[in-house]
């Protein structure tokens, strides 16, 4: 993305030729990362939480968190943004909706395409977690 956004400033101000189809392409590389990097994130239990009290729970405690957390907050959220954008990337790919810019690239529904792919994915992983964390609560002996 950098490289990519080095040459459209480079071709831009120092040739004085625009490239909309490379400024655009920045645009659907951090789609890309953002949308399809929010599951792997998860899995490996990056994404932002408030630590104050997280971090020195029992694993149990942890368990219980994750289990509620996912069940009551993501699973339902990104049920909601995949039954909610399906109608908006449903149109654009019946119109094979391409860029509002001469040059652009041809592929907007592509792009539009990530964002219910993004959430049927984090609905797999946050599956996933749970699952763990009620194996985990059914394991763990109740001494905490």
């Amino acid at each position: 993305m950098a490289l990519v956004t080095t040459t459209v400033v480079v071709l831009r101000y120092g040739f004085g030729q625009g490239a909309i189809a490379a400024q655009e392409s920045v645009l659907y590389l951090h789609g890309l990362l953002f949308m399809l990097g929010a599951a792997p994130t998860l899995l490996s239990d990056q994404h932002v939480r408030v630590d104050v009290f997280y971090r020195n729970f029992t694993v149990r405690q942890k368990a219980w968190v994750n289990t509620i957390g996912h069940t009551v907050f993501t699973l339902p959220f990104c049920a909601l943004i995949a039954l909610g954008s399906w109608t908006y990337v449903s149109d654009s790919w019946s119109i094979l909706e391409s860029s509002p810019e001469p040059g652009g690239i041809p592929a907007v529904f592509l792009l539009k395409t990530l964002i219910p792919a993004m959430a049927v994915l984090i609905i797999f992983q946050a599956a996933s977690i749970i699952i763990k964390g009620l194996i985990e609560l059914s394991e763990v002996p109740n001494r905490d």
